[in-house]
C-alpha cells in the first residue's frame, strides 16, 4: 500500500479531528511545524520517551516538546512540583518565592547570567534582548545570520528558516535595520566598518536552525571579540541549546561569555517560559528610577512572566539536570542513533547523511554523499551539502512512513531525552531501514 494511503487508513481519529480543526484554525494547526499533509497526528497522552495518538498508536517521540523535554514526558520531579503548585494557585498576579528560586538556578548554571528577567517564550526573550541592546548602545542596527532562527517577531524573522529576506507583514524600515550576514568573521568586520548604527549581534549558539549549518570552529569567540571592540552587545541565543548541550549551555562548553543570553524550552521544564539573562548593567535598563543608574527605563509587562506554575516546574527541572547526567545520557544515545542511521544509509547505498550535535540529530536525504557508518557533528561536512535540504516531498513521505512505523521526527530532525532507551534506538533503526526501503520502492529515493 502507498505510504500516504496507509497513513490515512491508520489515523481515522486524527483525520476527524483535523477536519474539525480546519473549520476554526488556519490550516487546522496552531504551530507552523505541526502542519503535515494529508493531516497531522493528534496526541492523546505521553510518558517518558513515548506518546500515544487518539487512534491508540504509540510513537517513539523525537519531538520532545519542540526540544523542551530533556527529561522526557512527565518526569516525576517536574510533575510533582507542578501538581503541588497547581493546588496552591496558577496565577497570583503578585511576586512569589518560586520566581526567586528560578532566577537563582539560572544564575547558578549559566556562566553569563548575572541577573535574569523572565518572559513567556523564546520569541519574547530575543525581542527583549534586542530592545535592551538598543537602549544601552543608542544604536538601532542589528546583525543576524543567514537561516538563524530567533523566534517570529519582526526584527529576527528575515532570512530565517521560516521566511525569506522580505517576509510579508513587516515594515520595510524594520527590515532595513537588520543586516543579515553569512557566518563569516570578515563579513562581520566589514559590516561594522561600513555602518555606524550597529548596536547588537545575535547568533544561534549551535548554528543555523538549531545546528543545521554548524558554526565554524572559533566563530563564537571571534564574534565576542569583535563585539567588545566595536561596543556592540553580543547576544547568544541559547533557547534550544541552553541546559541541553550542557547545564550551562554552549557557552559553558565553548568557554565564551556573551553579554546577553536568551533562554526558553528546558528552562521551564516543559511549561511556557523564557528568559533574558546576562550582564547586570544591561538588565538594569529594566529597573525603575531610583533602583539603578539608568535614567530611562525599558518597559516590560507580561501577564504570564514567571508564572508560578512554570516557575515551580522550571526550578524542579533545573535542579534535576544541574549535574549534567541527563545531558550526557541523551547525547550518548543520540550519537548511537546518528551512527546507526548512517550505517543503514551506507548498507542500502542511499545518498544522504544523518548528523548533529549533543542530543540532536538532523536527516539529510539529498546530495551525493553515502556516509561511513559513523557519527557526524556536521562541521566536517561540506557547507553546500548542509544548505541543500531534503526535497520537500521526500521529507514529507519520510515523516509519514516513520509515523506508520511508530516513530515521530520533528520534520527531518529530532532530539532525544534522557528517558529514551537503547531499545528505542534499535526500534527506530528498524523503522528507519523499512521506511527508506519503502520510499525507494515507490520511486522517491535513488541509490548511489
Amino acid at each position: 500500500m502507498p505510504i500516504e494511503q496507509e497513513y490515512i487508513d491508520r489515523h481515522p481519529g486524527s483525520r476527524a479531528l483535523y477536519e474539525r480543526a480546519s473549520r476554526v484554525l488556519p490550516s487546522g494547526v496552531t504551530h507552523d511545524s505541526r502542519y503535515l499533509r494529508p493531516l497531522p497526528i493528534y496526541a492523546d497522552r505521553a510518558e517518558g520517551a513515548h506518546k500515544w495518538d487518539v487512534d491508540g498508536h504509540r510513537y517513539i517521540d523525537f519531538v520532545v516538546g519542540h526540544g523542551a523535554l530533556l527529561l522526557g514526558h512527565n518526569h516525576p520531579a517536574v510533575t510533582a512540583a507542578a501538581a503541588a503548585q497547581l493546588a496552591r494557585g496558577t496565577h497570583y498576579g503578585a511576586s512569589h518565592l518560586h520566581e526567586i528560586e528560578w532566577a537563582e538556578e539560572v544564575t547558578r548554571l549559566v556562566p553569563a547570567a548575572e541577573v535574569v528577567r523572565f518572559t513567556s517564550s523564546g520569541t519574547e526573550a530575543t525581542l527583549m534582548a534586542l530592545r535592551l541592546a538598543r537602549a544601552a548602545t543608542g544604536k538601532s542596527g542589528i546583525i543576524k545570520f543567514e537561516r538563524h532562527f530567533h523566534g517570529w517577531h519582526d526584527y529576527v524573522v528575515a532570512a530565517s528558516s521560516y521566511a525569506g529576506r522580505t517576509p510579508p507583514g513587516i515594515p520595510a524600515a524594520t527590515l532595513e535595520s537588520v543586516l543579515v550576514l553569512p557566518p563569516d568573521l570578515e563579513a562581520v568586520e566589514s559590516a561594522f566598518a561600513a555602518r555606524d548604527d550597529i548596536g547588537a549581534v545575535i547568533v544561534e549558539a549551535a548554528g543555523a536552525s538549531s545546528g543545521q549549518v554548524p558554526l565554524p570552529n572559533g566563530f563564537l569567540h571571534g564574534l565576542a571579540e569583535i563585539c567588545r571592540r566595536r561596543g556592540a552587545v553580543f547576544i547568544m541565543d541559547e533557547v534550544v541549546t541552553g541546559f541541553r548541550w550542557a547545564p550551562g549551555g554552549v557557552q559553558e562548553i565553548e568557554g565564551v561569555r556573551p553579554d546577553l543570553v536568551t533562554l526558553a524550552k528546558i528552562l521551564a521544564g516543559g511549561f511556557p517560559g523564557g528568559a533574558v539573562a546576562g550582564r547586570r548593567d544591561l538588565l538594569e535598563y529594566l529597573q525603575f528610577p531610583g533602583g539603578g543608574p539608568k535614567t530611562q527605563k525599558v518597559g516590560h509587562p507580561g501577564t504570564f512572566n514567571a508564572n508560578p506554575l512554570s516557575a515551580a516546574a522550571g526550578v524542579a527541572c533545573l535542579r534535576e539536570i544541574a549535574d549534567g547526567t541527563h545531558q550526557r545520557r541523551a547525547a550518548e544515545l543520540a550519537a548511537s542513533l546518528r551512527s546507526g542511521m548512517n550505517a543503514v544509509l551506507c548498507e542500502l547505498g542511499i545518498p544522504g547523511v544523518v548528523y548533529g550535535q549533543s542530543s540532536a540529530f538532523r536527516v539529510l536525504l539529498a546530495g551525493t554523499m553515502v556516509p561511513e557508518a559513523q557519527d557526524y557533528d556536521g562541521r566536517e561536512l561540506p557547507r553546500t551539502l548542509l544548505e541543500s535540504p531534503t526535497p520537500p516531498e521526500r521529507a514529507r513521505l519520510l515523516q509519514l512512513a516513520l509515523l506508520n512505523r511508530g516513530v515521530q521526527l520533528f520534520g527531518t530532525a529530532g532530539m532525544l531525552s534522557s528517558a529514551h532507551t537503547e531499545h528505542d534506538i534499535d526500534a527506530t533503526l528498524d523503522a528507519w531501514r523499512d521506511s527508506l526501503l519503502q520510499l525507494r520502492a515507490e520511486g522517491y529515493l535513488d541509490s548511489a
